[in-house]
């Protein structure tokens, strides 16, 4: 089912140049501009450059600052070390049919892109529902690219997903632990 499905998405690859730029964009440049765009909403969304004193302000949100992006360190260092335990290749190393869009090198479960980008993404949605819900799409909209651009299997990016979650989860119990 995995490589059916794999199949499927990937069929949408190298039929137009521009949605393959689309997706390249989705799976490449796309990532940056979502990590700069958490950024922005956590110093916004706490007011910090509002402020009559914005270091004093950064100072008392720095936990909730800093819990949203231990979640996505935690996860991408997670998925190193599962990538090395379970050692499985690439689309394009399984099949040789498989042109990727982009270059990628390494193992590729769990995805260390669809990890960490919903670690990001679940942990603003403990902050802010609806900015951390927009956040989701942005990690789901990124996980399908690189599925599409053949670079991984779904299972690899479902497998990101569940990761990222759980990481998140557990931080934000750490989180919240720390204030009792």
């Amino acid at each position: 089912m995995n490589n059916t499905i794999f199949l499927f998405f990937y069929s949408l690859a190298h039929k137009s140049n521009i949605f393959d730029n689309i997706v390249i964009f989705s799976a490449v440049y796309f990532p940056y501009i979502v990590v700069v765009s958490a950024i922005l909403f956590l110093l916004f969304h706490h007011e910090i450059f509002d402020a009559v004193n914005p270091y004093k302000a950064f100072l008392q949100k720095k936990k909730e600052i800093i819990m949203v992006f231990f979640s996505g360190a935690l996860a991408w260092t997670a998925t190193y070390v599962l990538k090395h335990l379970f050692a499985l290749s690439r689309p394009f190393d399984v099949w040789n049919s498989v042109k990727p869009l982009f270059s990628e090198t390494g193992y590729t479960f769990p995805s260390g892109h669809a990890t960490f980008y919903m670690a990001l993404a679940v942990a603003v949605f403990f902050l802010n529902k609806k900015v951390g819900s927009l956040f989701i799409i942005f990690a789901f909209i990124i996980g399908v690219a690189r599925i599409i651009g053949g670079v991984h299997f779904p299972f690899d990016i479902i497998g990101g997903f569940a990761l990222g979650t759980l990481v998140s989860f557990i931080c934000r119990s750490l989180y919240s632990s720390s204030y009792r």
